[in-house]
């Protein structure tokens, strides 16, 4: 998730081995609540008050107590959750004044060269950049459709986790690992695992979609090209100005990285941009993009309680992460992507290169030691396509893709829940990720 970008573990393995097996109920009861509460109390859950609430309760008895413990843990975890929410409000604000305007008819065809062009975009500017540049332009592409949530949640998959492979800025576990040492052009290496996935899901999504569309044209015939033909816009960008603002941002992240800067100097430097951005934008681009507030407010209340209450999970992780039975690739690709699918990523990223870094010998702090080791690299690629796409197994597994689900659900789009989400990915990803395993890991 962006919450780790230019940031270490936010816990030490001491801290691990104070907190007791059950202080990771908060964090089960927050990703409970996330799940059922929109089912079973819809009105509540609809309010951001009550969200707050929630985060409220669950939260802050386990930032208390790690003060407790240890001070500087819960500082950095603020400033972990700081750096998260600023990135994330800077791409917000970002990419909504970037408008891609357009005669755009959501056919099959049109959704997969939009998903398709955000896979590669995604490795170029992040995938939380990359996705809220693109989601509004799809939402509205489809807005003729009666049946949109599949395509919402194939774009999750595709431009909010998988196409970010390719960079350390595609994805906040590999900047980490940039920080940590591997080289730049290291990622370019796993090319492999970002073509097979994304290729495989554009085909599946393809299929599916066609599928949805001609029952829909059975149902209710709709003419997309004679509709498209009728009130036929040029396609082009609008607010090359905020695409500036991104380059810059992307900027502040290198410098950042390269020169080691204290962690709320880049978050001090992203909110600048985002400012000024807001200040210098017309506001008519964002009236367009029908921005609001409202998809980044929640996200923002919802992961300063799972940032909060993750605090003894990853601490025990990071203390007991080198004892696990792990000594294959393909052990660390599952165990590190099924934590990534409910923890943030990139901190569950560094244990496990802890751990592997331990199993050949050499210095944790120094991932580009374990890259130069041959069995070492092997490892850090498992972990870094576990980290990366299994982020796409739950809402919570990245940061963009609760956001995007947020954006579709303002714009009237009817998401699958917290475990119907489950079964798409269960059904769609796990059998991906099984021939990533088997074919590029054995």
């Amino acid at each position: 998730m962006p919450g780790a970008v230019l940031l270490a573990v936010s816990s030490t393995p001491t801290l691990g081995h104070r907190f007791p097996a059950w202080s990771v109920l908060p964090f089960v009861l927050m990703l409970l609540s996330i799940a059922l509460l929109p089912l079973l109390a819809p009105r509540f859950w609809s309010s951001n008050r009550s969200k707050a609430l929630l985060v409220l309760v669950l939260g802050s008895p386990v930032a208390l107590w790690t003060a407790t413990l240890d001070w500087g843990a819960l500082l950095h975890t603020v400033t972990e959750y700081l750096a998260f929410i600023v990135l994330l409000g800077a791409l917000f604000v970002i990419a909504g004044g970037v408008v891609v305007r357009g005669t755009l008819a959501g056919t099959p065809g049109l959704n997969v060269a939009l998903l398709g062009s955000g896979a590669v975009l995604a490795s170029l500017i992040g995938t939380t950049g990359a996705s809220m540049v693109l989601i509004r332009p799809l939402l509205r592409a489809n807005s003729v459709r009666r049946r949109q949530a599949h395509v919402v949640v194939f774009f999750i998959f595709v431009v909010a986790n998988a196409g970010g492979l390719l960079t350390p800025l595609g994805d906040p576990p590999l900047f980490l690992g940039y920080l940590r040492g591997v080289p730049f052009g290291w990622t370019l290496g796993l090319w492999r695992a970002w073509l097979m996935v994304n290729a495989a899901l554009l085909v599946i999504f393809y299929v599916v979609d066609s599928t949805v569309f001609r029952q829909e044209d059975l149902d209710r015939p709709v003419d997309l090209d004679k509709l498209a033909v009728a009130h036929r816009v040029p396609v082009h960008v609008a607010g090359w100005g905020s695409l500036g603002y991104l380059l810059v941002l992307i900027g502040v992240l290198l410098v950042s990285g390269t020169l080691r800067l204290p962690v709320l100097a880049p978050t001090g430097a992203m909110f600048l941009v985002a400012a000024l951005c807001w200040v210098t934008t017309p506001g008519k681009l964002r009236t367009e993009n029908a921005f609001s507030w409202h998809p980044i407010a929640e996200v923002a209340i919802l992961f300063a309680g799972i940032f909060a209450t993750m605090i003894p999970p990853l601490a025990i992780l990071n203390a007991y992460g080198a004892q696990l039975a792990l000594r294959e690739p393909f052990h660390y690709f599952w165990a590190s992507g099924a934590l990534s699918s409910f923890l943030d990523n990139a901190p569950t990223y560094l244990a496990f290169a802890s751990a592997a870094s331990a199993q050949v010998g050499t210095d944790a702090t120094n991932l580009g030691a374990l890259v130069a080791h041959e069995r070492g690299e092997q490892l850090l690629i498992a972990i870094s396509l576990g980290s990366v796409l299994m982020g796409a197994n739950t809402y919570i597994g990245n940061g963009p893709n609760f956001m995007v689900k947020a954006i579709a659900e303002h714009s009237g789009v009817r998401m699958p829940g917290f475990f119907r989400y489950l079964a798409y990915s269960a059904v769609t990803l796990l059998p991906l990720f099984y021939l990533v395993s088997r074919t590029l890991l054995d």
